[in-house]
């Protein structure tokens, strides 16, 4: 089996301190060689977040600040043109710093239902209560997916582009415990079935692997890989279902193990992804090539150097499980 980076690679979930994007973009390359990311910077305000980021992607669908929200509006407006004024300002950096690199390259967006689950109605409640909403916002984000990595594609001709879609909402999404705008109830479950459908179409809309990300408790591992996401990222002190996930990993699944959380060492992260491959049952040779080392989740919330140091434990953790 082949999987879409080399072995021992390191990578980062997304987000990062600051607000400097040159500075972040350097840093990732500079860190990262093997697997660098373009960096998330939502200390900049409103439509640096995941949330308003993803949705100024959205095709044919405006959004704006309401209340300190996102919610969907009739038309486009300001908070909209920020929102994309700093994804031109991150993908021209880019664009300057990647200039002549080969190799994988990792972009990130929200999935379709934590975009759902936070992204508001001009009417009011969440996108998520209304099935026909969220087909109509999963659509346009799949074409606005297709044109970002065709975009980064173009302005990074040697890279092989990989797509994260970030979806620590899908868990209480298929539990049924988003709560209601009052927060005295529930939205109704989606069906695995129907979330399985829309992350499928996502991840053929996207023409690049998917790796979806999942900081949450009760990953719906099976789901993920049956939609077709070429690995699943995870934070390891949340894994719960041994058995789904080792029957995804044998089917071929990549993993993107969050090892790395502030003040873990190298050595400590690889011990932590070793013992979990040996309780999986899987042989020690298979797991540098599937194994992606990364932090646990973002970074946006620690000092630059505590932030540094992580990707630095990350690289050097993917480097001792490919020397083993």
């Amino acid at each position: 089996m082949n999987w879409p980076w080399p072995a021992g690679a390191a990578t980062g979930i997304g987000s990062l301190p600051g607000t400097d994007i040159v500075d972040a973009v350097a840093l990732v390359f500079g860190e990262l060689p093997d697997l660098p990311f373009l960096p998330e910077l939502p200390r900049r305000g409103p439509g640096a977040d995941l949330l308003g980021r993803t949705a100024a992607l959205l095709v044919d669908l405006p959004v704006e600040v309401y209340a300190n929200r996102w919610r969907l509006a009739a038309r486009p407006g300001r908070d909209l043109r920020a929102a994309r004024d700093l994804w031109a300002r991150d993908l021209d950096t880019l664009t300057d710093q990647a200039a002549g690199y080969t190799g994988p390259l990792k972009v990130q967006a929200a999935g379709a239902y934590t975009l759902a689950a936070g992204l508001e109605l001009p009417v009011g409640g969440v996108v998520l209560r209304d099935p026909g909403a969220v087909r109509e916002l999963a659509a346009s984000l799949a074409e606005g997916l297709r044109a970002h990595v065709a975009d980064v594609t173009k302005r990074v001709p040697g890279a092989s582009v990989l797509l994260q879609l970030d979806e620590p909402s899908l868990p209480a999404v298929l539990a049924g415990t988003v709560p209601t705008e009052s927060g005295f109830g529930a939205l109704r479950a989606v069906e695995e079935s129907t979330a399985q459908d829309t992350l499928a179409g996502l991840v053929s809309a996207a023409g690049v692997p998917v790796i979806v990300h999942c900081c949450a408790a009760d990953v719906p591992v099976r789901l993920i890989k049956d939609a077709g996401a070429a690995a699943l990222a995870l934070d390891l002190d949340l894994v719960g279902d041994l058995d789904s996930l080792g029957e995804a990993v044998d089917g071929g699944l990549g993993l993107v193990a969050g090892a790395v959380a502030a003040g873990t060492t190298a050595p400590a992260a690889a011990d932590r992804i070793r013992d979990l491959w040996h309780r999986l049952g899987f042989p020690a040779d298979r797991l540098a090539a599937q194994v992606v080392v990364s932090s646990a989740c973002g970074l946006a919330g620690l000092t630059a150097d505590r932030a540094r140091a992580v990707l630095t434990a990350c690289r050097e953790a993917g480097r001792r499980l490919r020397e083993d």
